[in-house]
């Protein structure tokens, strides 16, 4: 064939390279889409809270996350979720933190099965107060949305529990997923305590007590006793001045229960104010003595309305299985035990000694 008879190629247009250039668009984002996942973001760790209305958009969601400091790009976290179906944000509201990976923001965000795990215990005594902030440390769950989770009726209607949930936030270790929903923490805490109380009723039978009641007077053990041993005989002095009022007119007298009741009645008790502004643990007489705090032993007779904490089992199978005594008060000596008496006069003399 001749030079001539060859065909000439037409030049390349501009409209011919366009596939290419979506092409290698395309290639770009899908990199970056690749590599953004994994990058955490150049935070302090700074705890984040933000609210996530019911029906909110994914825009909506996404300015927050900017706002509050939790992304850096919308444009960008936007192309990711997009990619990965959608934001699909769970309503509520979320603890997440200045320093997350955008894969992170977004499994945590959903509230998905794979978002990270943190290993957290919960000490006997804790009240639910002391809890959702050890939650929060944590990054496991809002604070304010715990203590509201409590105290929902309709959770703790379907949890079978009175007027809030404290007693049954069970005492243990739990690995629990960053940024859960508290409802669902009450429920994994709740479920743990009903387990272990049901296996302590096996093994000691049925209380004197109701089962609420039992969990409400260990609470009290819990934060009365320290070491192990004494914890069947501190139940016996409790069980005792509610059985026989002749020395206490069935009056618990526990100082703790007067610090409860500063932290749960709204509005707190005049005699509360200045206590809870200073962060104090110890109560004064003023506190005992009120009769508008109702969780006082010292003044109203008989268990406060609700546990004061959440005991562990020690405490629990203190009052199934409370020590035979004749034992009226007590007073600690030092090391953390205490000197137990029958009669007023014996517990004078051991205060004063």
């Amino acid at each position: 064939m001749s030079p001539k008879s060859r065909r000439r190629r037409p030049a390349k247009t501009a409209g011919s390279r366009a596939p290419l250039i979506a092409a290698a668009v395309a290639s770009v984002v899908v990199l970056v889409l690749l590599a953004l996942p994994l990058k955490r973001k150049n935070g302090v760790g700074r705890a984040v809270d933000i609210e996530v209305a019911a029906g909110a958009s994914d825009a909506e969601v996404i300015a927050k996350l900017e706002a509050a400091g939790v992304i850096d790009s919308p444009t960008v976290f936007g192309m990711y979720a997009r990619a990965r179906g959608g934001l699909s944000a769970k309503p509520g509201r979320h603890l997440l933190s200045d320093d997350l990976s955008p894969a992170e923001v977004l499994r945590r965000i959903r509230r998905s099965i794979d978002a990270t795990k943190i290993h957290i215990t919960i000490p006997e005594g804790f009240h639910r107060f002391d809890i959702a902030k050890r939650l929060r440390d944590k990054r496991v769950c809002d604070e304010t949305a715990f203590i509201a989770a409590t105290s929902d009726p309709i959770l703790l209607n379907e949890l079978g529990l009175g007027a809030t949930a404290e007693g049954w936030l069970f005492p243990a270790t739990y690995d629990l997923p960053a940024n859960s929903d508290a409802a669902d923490v009450v429920r994994r805490m709740v479920g743990e305590a009903k387990g272990r109380i049901d296996k302590l009723l096996k093994q000691h039978g049925a209380p004197s007590l109701s089962v609420p009641e039992a969990i409400t007077l260990a609470s009290i053990i819990e934060k009365e006793a320290v070491v192990d041993d004494e914890r069947p005989i501190i139940a016996s002095v409790f069980l005792n001045r509610m059985r026989d009022p002749k020395e206490t007119g069935g009056r618990l007298e526990a100082d703790p229960t007067a610090g409860y009741g500063c932290l749960v009645s709204q509005p707190p008790p005049p005699t509360c104010v200045t206590w809870l502004a200073a962060g104090s643990t110890r109560v004064n007489a003023a506190i005992q003595h009120d009769p508008l705090n109702k969780w006082s032993t010292y003044t109203h007779a008989g268990l406060p309305p609700t546990p004061i904490a959440n005991p562990g089992e020690k405490s629990i199978a203190a009052v199934l299985a409370p020590a035979k005594t004749k034992f009226f008060y007590f007073v600690a000596k030092g090391g953390g035990r205490h000197t137990f008496s029958e009669t007023r006069a014996a517990h004078d003399a051991a205060v004063h000694k």
